[in-house]
């Protein structure tokens, strides 16, 4: 795939089915990843691979965390905040590692990790499969991360769910890009 074709037609995925990459295609999105911006070198990120069982594990963190927000959660809520964690086969979970620096405020590092993030999901399309980026409550609740085993310097950008497609891609909307843009300084 040409690289500014996927640029203009990248599109997110909400339905995922096996099959997820190979071994050896993980380390190409990872590889893709760790070549974002990334001001000072940092490398501000690092990855959390969720797949196989270990989906059901992520399943049942969601549902214990749904339960302790919500003392009215039903068993169907706990079902579909367990069933969240198999909407694909793959769930990279992208955390941010911040680190005390002169040079580099935090936003920055947040930032670069995003950047990773999305690198992610540009190489997966490359290689011909999907993905979504999605947060939610479990990408913000302490307790969830702590049970991912993050430190308290870090925090989570979101999980980005890769598979392959189930279905035909949504349409994209037309949006005109010049509507976001403006000269500086304006007349």
């Amino acid at each position: 795939m040409d690289a500014l074709q996927l640029l203009l037609e990248r599109n997110s995925a909400p339905k995922l089915t096996e099959p997820g990459p190979t071994p050896a295609e993980l380390k190409t999105l990872l590889d893709a990843a760790v070549r974002a911006p990334d001001h000072a070198r940092l490398r501000p990120w690092r990855f959390l691979l969720i797949e196989g069982e270990a989906r059901h594990a992520l399943g049942e963190v969601f549902a214990r965390a749904a339960a302790r927000r919500n003392p009215d959660t039903t068993d169907a809520d706990l079902d579909k905040a367990r069933s969240k964690a198999l909407r694909a086969p793959l769930i990279i979970a992208v955390v941010v590692c911040y680190t005390e620096h002169p040079k580099v405020p935090l936003l920055e590092q947040q930032l670069s990790a995003g950047c990773a993030a999305h690198s992610i999901l540009l190489a997966a399309e490359t290689m011909g499969y999907a993905g979504i980026w999605r947060t939610g409550a479990n990408a913000f609740d302490r307790e969830v991360l702590a049970e991912l085993n993050l430190a308290e310097h870090e925090s989570l950008v979101g999980y980005l769910y890769i598979g392959s497609r189930d279905g035909r891609p949504k349409p994209l909307p037309g949006y005109d890009s010049q509507t976001f843009a403006s000269t500086w300084p304006s007349e």
